[in-house]
C-alpha cells in the first residue's frame, strides 16, 4: 500500500516538514514443534521492500483511530497474505528521522509486537501488494542483511517466545532499559 491518504493530506499543509507518525513492526515467528531437534530454531517472516531492496519484518503505518495491534494484523495480511494474531508487546521506540527521495521527513513512534500464525502456521506467504518484491520465512540463525534494529527486535521476539514470564518489553531501540 502506498503512502496513506491521511499522510498525503497532512503533507499538503506542512510540506516536507518533519512529521511524527505512529508505526508498527510485526515479528511473525513460526514456532519450533516441541519434538523438533534441539538445533532447530524459529523462523521469522520477512519481506524484501520494493522501494529500497532491504529485507525487513512487516512494518506499516497505523491509521487514524486504529489500534497498533490491529494495524499489525492488517499490515501482515496486506503485504504477505498471511493471517496472524498479536501475542506479545516487544517494545516501543523512535525510528528516524527518515528522509524520503521527495524530501519528506518522518519520525516514527514504532510499536513492535510478536505475532503468531493463525491455524497452526500452515499458510504460505506470498507477495500480496506492490510494497514488496519477495516474502518468506527465514531461520532466525540465518537472516539476510538488515538494519540492526530489526535484528534486535527479532532477537527480542525469540527471547519472549522462549521465556515469556521473564521478558520485559524494550523501551527505545538504542539500548535495553
Amino acid at each position: 500500500m502506498p503512502t496513506p491518504e491521511f499522510i498525503l493530506e497532512l503533507r499538503k499543509h506542512v510540506g516536507n516538514a518533519p512529521l511524527w507518525v505512529p508505526g508498527v513492526t510485526a515479528i511473525v515467528l513460526k514456532e519450533v514443534p516441541a519434538d523438533a531437534p534441539i538445533w532447530q530454531v524459529p523462523e521469522v517472516l520477512l519481506v524484501k521492500r520494493a522501494d529500497n531492496g532491504q529485507w525487513t519484518p512487516v512494518t506499516g503505518i497505523v491509521d487514524p483511530g486504529e489500534e497498533p495491534h490491529v494495524a499489525a494484523v492488517r499490515e501482515v495480511k496486506e503485504e504477505t497474505g498471511v493471517d496472524v494474531t498479536p501475542v506479545a508487546l516487544l517494545g516501543v521506540g523512535q525510528v528516524g528521522p527518515v528522509e524520503y527521495p521527495n524530501g519528506d521527513v518522518t519520525n516514527y513512534v514504532d510499536t513492535a509486537m510478536r505475532c503468531s500464525l493463525v491455524d497452526g502456521g500452515n499458510q504460505d506467504p506470498f507477495v500480496a501488494d506492490a510494497e514488496s518484491s519477495h516474502v518468506g520465512f527465514f531461520p532466525i540463525s540465518q537472516l539476510p542483511p538488515m538494519q540492526p534494529r530489526f535484528r534486535l527486535i527479532i532477537a527480542d521476539a525469540a527471547a519472549q517466545l522462549k521465556h515469556p514470564g521473564g521478558f520485559r518489553p524494550r523501551m527505545g531501540y538504542s539500548k535495553r532499559n
